[in-house]
């Protein structure tokens, strides 16, 4: 086991890792900007290192400044957290060719799942169900709309090297394929240097469904149920919850065992989850990503494991402490992400916290690196804090998630706190019956 990890991050995943190591004996240490020199994770850490301004690229993506922070304090290994590093293959083989550990997938994996393409061509061989669209990049409108007309109106085209909702454009039929075409390989070329764009069905009114997976690198894999994380703004996540409220148990096993065989037979270390649309009982294939989710939290309330703590095992070499048979859902949990934004318009609030209360009692959970007087930098993401919940069952969840809302105080700062009040009081979020065009529609009625 290592003596010492180094966490490539910042804010609360930064301090959730710095929890599992205190837990697992293992001394941590924290990178930061200048502009996070109080921030808790530095606080937290057995040891802080300062690696640059507040530029993401100049600290938390400098690689030469993180493999120092390693060599100067002997940390042995790194973990990623999610965003920054935690994608990105080559500092994967940097960390390695320095002799230290990466806590996570391999880089070969890395870029097999990074490039959308790629990703979907491995996955149809490993038997995952995938859209019906193109067999890799389409290179000419023409292409693209000859491929239109094969598979049917309407069509999504995306850049083979996107994320986060960039560089994705929708045609709902054959005369918006031009501009829509033409926009997504230009945004992708804008935002990721490479104007590569693949085309897929459109499909109406399906769930947004991931799979978590988790292998030891040796062939051995499970799955551990899925996350519905349909409620999306602008394809950014807003609530998650697990189980899926629409997805049955036999549902669940099927698509469970074709995920865990997959990751398998690649010999896939560490966690990851494998994302579908889900419409009319049929999992369609999207993206994988590699590394732990901003959602974890839920699969890990409803199985009682630690996904940080089994990360760190395999990777130094250790079996995973549980086998799929170990693992059982129990009840139901709820993730709602809280953000320092001003509503409507979810402008970004930073400033100084004059008042903190987080929320207790049984089934709650805030992971957040708040404290009162803290001031939220305003050079990064504006996710503060995230609020989780777990009961017996769906609506158990529910109402306690609307108790620990009325009890979380966050003054100084604007946040979208008053959005999940308004969601709960909704039939459709009550009953779960939503899918990914659900919050976009309410937004655009409630808050216009």
């Amino acid at each position: 086991m290592f003596d010492k990890i180094l966490i490539a991050n910042r804010g609360e995943i930064a301090l959730r890792v710095v929890r599992a190591c205190r837990e697992m004996g293992i001394k941590s240490v924290a990178v930061h900007s200048t502009a996070d020199s109080d921030a808790m994770h530095v606080r937290m850490a057995d040891e802080a290192v300062c690696i640059g301004p507040p530029s993401s690229t100049n600290s938390y993506l400098n690689f030469p400044a993180i493999i120092s922070a390693c060599e100067i304090t002997g940390a042995q290994a790194i973990h990623p957290g999610y965003g920054f590093l935690s994608e990105n293959a080559a500092f994967v083989q940097v960390v390695e060719d320095h002799g230290l550990t990466f806590i996570g997938p391999t880089a070969e994996h890395i870029r097999m799942m990074g490039d959308k393409i790629t990703a979907k061509d491995t996955m149809k061989a490993l038997g995952v169900p995938c859209v019906p669209g193109s067999d890799g990049g389409v290179p000419t409108l023409k292409d693209a709309q000859r491929i239109g007309a094969k598979i049917g109106y309407p069509v999504i085209i995306k850049a083979t090297a996107g994320g986060g909702g960039r560089g994705m454009k929708v045609a709902q039929n054959a005369d918006e394929m031009e501009k829509a075409f033409l926009s997504a390989r230009q945004e992708g070329k804008a935002a990721f240097g490479n104007d590569e764009v693949y085309i897929e069905k459109y499909l109406t009114t399906p769930r947004h469904i991931e799979i978590q997976v988790f292998g030891d690198g040796k062939g051995n894999a499970v799955h551990l149920g899925e996350r519905d994380c349909s409620l999306q703004r602008r394809h950014q996540k807003v609530l998650e919850e697990a189980p899926g409220p629409a997805i049955t148990p036999e549902l669940r096993a099927r698509i469970g065992k074709v995920c865990a065989d997959a990751v398998a037979k690649i010999n896939y270390i560490g966690a990851g989850t494998i994302e579908f649309l889900f419409e009319n009982d049929e999992f369609y294939f999207i993206e994988m990503n590699t590394r732990l989710q901003v959602e974890h939290p839920v699969t890990e309330a409803i199985f009682n494991v630690d996904l940080v703590r089994e990360q760190i095992n395999v990777a130094a070499g250790q079996p995973m402490s549980f086998t799929q048979d170990d693992l059982v859902i129990d009840g139901h949990s709820i993730e709602v992400r809280i953000n320092a934004e001003k509503l409507p318009n979810f402008q970004p609030s930073p400033g100084t916290i004059s008042q903190y209360h987080a929320p207790g009692g049984l089934g709650v959970r805030i992971d957040s690196a708040l404290y009162q007087g803290y001031r939220i930098p305003p050079y990064y993401d504006s996710l503060i804090g995230k609020l989780i919940v777990h009961g017996r069952d769906r609506p158990e969840a529910l109402a306690r998630l609307s108790r620990a809302l009325g009890e979380l105080i966050i003054d100084g700062v604007e946040t979208t706190v008053p959005l999940f009040d308004a969601l709960l009081a909704e039939d459709d979020i009550q009953t779960g019956n939503y899918n990914i065009h659900w919050l976009e529609h309410w937004l655009e009625t409630n808050l216009g």
